[in-house]
């Protein structure tokens, strides 16, 4: 090895080292391919310096995306451009389209997904959702029956201050099918408490199949489905959904395609 080699050498593993000591992982795997890249398109030392930073915010970006996608706990990744809007006879396209832009989240705001099983609902909080993780917001997805499930169960052995935690400190929380199942005292007290305590912290988006005049039926109170209601919709949007479920006609037309393989 000659000197010039020897202290090219030198150089490269001081700047690896002083990448590596600030944090700077994607330069310091990857500083020898920028310097190649650099001298090959003769780039200004202010150039280099830019592309030096943005490879770094880039790696950065798509690894916290990634932290934010799998910790979300979505139940599959589903995408707006995968939604079929000409299945439901009646959805607010552009209002849905809008919420992609995330600006309720800014504002603390709220989505109520409304409508029948099998519209869609949960593909669409599904797919803001997903969009809130690339735009490095911390999102959770949970079910009613399990975020109630679980905040019982932690009542047992004390741990539910922290669980609340759980479900209060995201920017966003996604309550998947709520009015499914009713809710004893118990159970509509801790949705109560979530719903309260997110109106400091977070957006919420909620799906259900109940209208607002039959959550009494859901909370079995009046009283607390009303308060629940209003501070939801209070800083909240109604998106309701309208039309035949898209998992009875996908079963029909799998039972016509047998009957006419029997013919």
């Amino acid at each position: 090895m000659t000197t010039s080699t020897a202290a090219t050498g030198n150089a490269y593993d001081a700047i690896v080292a002083m990448a590596e000591k600030l944090c700077l992982t994607r330069t310091a795997a990857g500083y020898r391919e920028l310097l190649e890249t650099a001298a090959r398109e003769n780039l200004s030392h202010r150039q280099m310096l830019e592309r030096v930073l943005s490879d770094e915010m880039a790696w950065r970006h798509e690894r916290l995306v990634a932290r934010l996608i799998r910790e979300a706990h979505f139940p599959s990744i589903k995408t707006i451009d995968a939604f079929d809007w000409r299945h439901p006879t009646a959805i607010p396209q552009s209002l849905i389209l809008h919420a992609l832009e995330l600006d309720f989240v800014a504002q603390r705001g709220h989505l109520i997904f409304l409508g029948r099983g099998g519209l869609g609902k949960t593909h669409l909080a599904t797919a803001i959702g997903y969009a809130a993780c690339q735009g490095e917001i911390r999102t959770l997805f949970t079910t009613a029956a399990d975020m109630i499930n679980r905040l019982v169960a932690s009542k047992v052995d004390h741990s539910l201050e922290r669980v609340l935690r759980r479900y209060c400190s995201p920017r966003l929380l996604i309550i998947d099918e709520l009015g499914y199942l009713p809710l004893d005292k118990e159970g509509r007290d801790l949705f109560f408490q979530v719903i309260s305590k997110r109106s400091e912290t977070g957006s919420v988006i909620l799906t259900t199949n109940k209208a607002f005049r039959d959550w009494g039926e859901v909370f079995q109170d009046n009283a607390v489905a009303t308060a629940i209601a209003e501070r939801l919709i209070e800083n909240g949007e109604l998106i309701k959904i309208e039309g035949s479920s898209y998992r009875v006609k996908r079963r029909k037309h799998k039972e016509s395609d047998t009957a006419g393989l029997g013919e």
